[in-house]
């Protein structure tokens, strides 16, 4: 492990299965009767989309815990993969498991953005006990066809802009529509969260073969479910956060998540999509007290 300057956080990089040198982030200390909190991102993204959240959760909420916020193979400060058909669900979940071995995690709190949730209802189905609490953001075990297809047509065509204002242009140009409650601030970390700089251009920070596993996929037919993954975390406290614009999780999935997990806890965030940030408005708090009352009805040092 380690420290990044004056930065908040510490890195720390594990060996994969296969050999891969994959990165985390890890912001705070761990408690021993307090929950570590493990954050994992979406399809292209990495560790720095929880920065805000990381910096909340490990410093100033009212119980802070150890964060951990990963970069999955492929993207932010991992190894890119030459076998690409590793790029799926399964192996990074593998991953993360690995990644989890190493610090001696065996069990936490979960937040999945987008793909992130999609790997929580993975691991549900390979380590149950790990799961104590789980944060679902915009992601659900149904996703719309025509959400991904939009997320597809965009990295397609992603631009290599050459100035940092131009990286943050470039997103509002996609992105704005869906998310007119987002201010310049919340453009620019969403810009420097998603850019690296290389040799005065700025390029999105994963292997651009990621946009590969998207071909051959019919968006015109109903995507396959996780439902029966999702069935078996009913037990585990789950709170599922909806971008009001989403298109990649309907407000119908939404309500069938809540008919089929009964303690499930909502919020509909207006003024964003796919994926609500999760440092705006009270979103740090709510998930803050969420994970803490789950730990308080737990008994979490049993």
């Amino acid at each position: 492990m380690s420290a990044a300057g004056n930065q908040p956080f510490s890195n720390f990089f594990y060996q994969s299965s296969d050999n891969l040198r994959l990165h985390a982030r890890i912001y705070g200390q761990p408690g021993p009767d307090r929950w570590p909190v493990i954050c994992l991102p979406g399809l292209t993204r990495n560790a720095r989309d929880f920065h805000e959240l990381a910096l909340y959760l490990s410093q100033d909420a009212p119980m802070p815990r150890q964060v951990v916020a990963f970069d999955y193979r492929g993207r932010g400060q991992s190894d890119r993969d030459p076998n690409t058909h590793n790029y799926n669900v399964g192996t990074e979940a593998v991953d993360v498991l690995a990644g989890l071995a190493a610090l001696g995690i065996d069990r936490a709190a979960f937040i999945g953005i987008s793909r992130g949730g999609l790997i929580i209802h993975v691991l549900g189905a390979m380590q149950p006990a790990l799961l104590k609490a789980v944060v679902l953001n915009d992601i659900g075990p149904a996703i719309e066809a025509a959400g991904l297809a939009h997320i597809q047509s965009y990295l397609q065509r992603s631009p290599r802009p050459l100035s940092f204002s131009q990286a943050v242009e470039a997103q509002k140009a996609v992105h704005g529509a869906d998310f007119p409650a987002l201010s310049e601030a919340d453009w620019q970390r969403m810009a420097h969260a998603i850019y690296r700089e290389d040799n005065g251009q700025f390029l999105p920070d994963f292997d651009a073969a990621l946009v590969d596993s998207l071909t051959g996929i019919d968006f015109t037919q109903p995507l396959p479910t996780l439902w029966p993954q999702f069935d078996a975390l009913a037990a585990i406290p789950m709170l599922a956060i909806r971008g009001g614009n989403s298109r990649l999780l309907s407000a119908a999935t939404l309500a069938d998540m809540q008919r089929r997990h009964p303690g499930l806890e909502t919020v509909v965030v207006p003024g964003q999509g796919h994926a609500p940030f999760l440092e705006t408005g009270k979103l740090p708090q709510t998930i803050a007290a969420f994970i803490d009352r789950a730990e308080q009805q737990s008994g979490a040092t049993t």
